[in-house]
């Protein structure tokens, strides 16, 4: 595995480094020894899918707050997805900085999303599976969103939300001057 820093602060990218032959690869695409010595995260009880039948189609911005707050392991298994992370962690030096990151199937490449950001996918094809680790279960009383539109956080998407749950499009706004969700 090659692990990447991303422009934000405790986020990385991670590529499999496929061994192949005639019948086709194998690759790791999770070493508990390999994350902690990245000083990631890497404990994962939990294990997530998604499927979207369509292009357009968006999931978040999520998070877990206090002691439920989770890491996550994005990786694409079918289809193309753009992941987007927001940083919502006070002291951090990009704090409400978001990335976006294009993950696919042909790609391999998973995004270590740390505890304190903001998660979501916008499926850039139809037919979108992803699959990620997390290392908190759910857990509805700590559960919390921001809206992807926010114009605080400034995302730029590269197509139109097509679909996108009532819950997703009514996430609050980030109050101006409101204290950081993660201290």
């Amino acid at each position: 595995m090659i692990f990447e820093k991303t422009h934000l602060n405790g986020a990385w990218l991670i590529d499999l480094e496929p061994r192949g032959d005639h019948r086709g690869f194998f690759a790791r695409a999770y070493d508990t020894a390999e994350f902690a010595r990245h000083g990631l995260v890497a404990d994962y009880p939990q294990t997530n899918t998604s499927f979207s039948a369509f292009r357009g189609t968006l999931r978040g911005l999520h998070f877990q707050h206090g002691e439920a707050a989770e890491a996550k392991l994005m990786r694409c298994i079918r289809g193309t997805m753009l992941s987007i992370i927001v940083d919502l962690r006070g002291g951090s030096p990009t704090y409400l900085q978001h990335g976006l990151f294009e993950l696919s199937v042909e790609n391999r490449r998973q995004l270590y999303v740390p505890p304190g950001f903001a998660n979501a996918f916008l499926t850039l094809t139809d037919d979108v599976e992803v699959v990620y680790p997390v290392s908190q279960p759910y857990a509805p009383g700590a559960e919390g969103g921001v809206r992807y539109d926010d114009p605080r956080l400034g995302i730029r998407l590269p197509i139109e939300v097509t679909t996108i749950s009532d819950k997703d499009r009514n996430w609050p706004l980030l109050a101006e001057g409101a204290p950081p969700i993660f201290a």
